[in-house]
């Protein structure tokens, strides 16, 4: 009966401790980055959990993760929700998880990783436009199509997100706000699509709450420190720590090829 009670017995069997508290700190660091520089969160969390889960498994925890963390930062900033544009981000999203869907039962779960890899390094140095299409309706279904479709491959695609929301002198809490909710109904899109596909939540539950918690307290320390860190800065270093991660697991990849 105490040997049912134990920690132990709270985290999956394919996971140590060491390995489950390596994931935990790193959604916590993952939401403070989020919440206190825009972007970037979500990537620097599927490239760490690449090291310890499978693809199947790796996009829904991910997501579902993900999806806690940016409703967190959605309900403490819910005060400037712009409500029209999240209801047309979530039709496109809609649209696009019956596509994307029949796309994941031919996709191979290398691929997945290969997409995460490429997706984050085009990411910190390739050239993603402030296109700012969230101003139109027309925009703003699209953009939740398209980055609906990448999030079911790549994971993180807030870059994506944030290059369709931002607009020049756009209000810090308004764009955390509807970043965040779009966020949060997206990711729900997905764990949705893999909950249909199979996947099973319930075995990750001691890893997904611990995941959650952390990733909340880290949403609380980040919007706390907002607007007061050397934004330059910071996403430079962020750049350079998402890069050496997203090589090693390219490395990695070759090597089991």
């Amino acid at each position: 009966m105490l040997e049912s009670l134990s920690f132990d017995s709270f985290l999956h069997s394919s996971l140590s401790l060491v390995d489950t508290l390596v994931l935990v700190a790193a959604s916590f660091l993952g939401s403070l980055v989020t919440a206190a520089l825009g972007v970037g969160g979500g990537a620097f969390l599927i490239v760490v959990m690449a090291e310890f889960l499978s693809p199947v498994v790796l996009i829904p925890v991910h997501g579902m993760v993900q999806m806690a963390s940016n409703g967190g930062r959605a309900w403490l900033t819910r005060d400037k929700i712009d409500k029209e544009l999240v209801m047309a981000f979530l039709l496109g999203g809609g649209v696009a998880a019956v596509v994307g869907s029949l796309g994941l039962q031919v996709v191979s779960s290398d691929i997945i990783h290969w997409c995460i890899a490429i997706f984050i390094l085009y990411n910190c140095w390739g050239k993603i436009p402030d296109v700012g299409l969230s101003q139109h309706f027309g925009g703003r279904v699209g953009g939740g199509f398209v980055t609906t479709i990448a999030t079911l491959f790549a994971g993180a695609t807030g870059p994506l997100v944030a290059s369709w929301l931002r607009t020049k002198d756009m209000e810090r809490f308004y764009y955390t706000a509807n970043f965040s909710t779009c966020m949060t109904m997206q990711h729900a899109l997905k764990i949705l699509v893999f909950s249909f596909a199979g996947f099973s939540f319930s075995e990750w539950f001691g890893l997904l709450f611990l995941m959650i918690v952390s990733g909340y307290l880290g949403t609380k320390v980040g919007l706390k420190v907002l607007g007061h860190l050397p934004d330059k800065q910071m996403k430079m270093l962020f750049k350079w720590v998402l890069t050496l991660l997203a090589g090693r697991l390219i490395y990695r990849l070759l090597l089991v090829e």
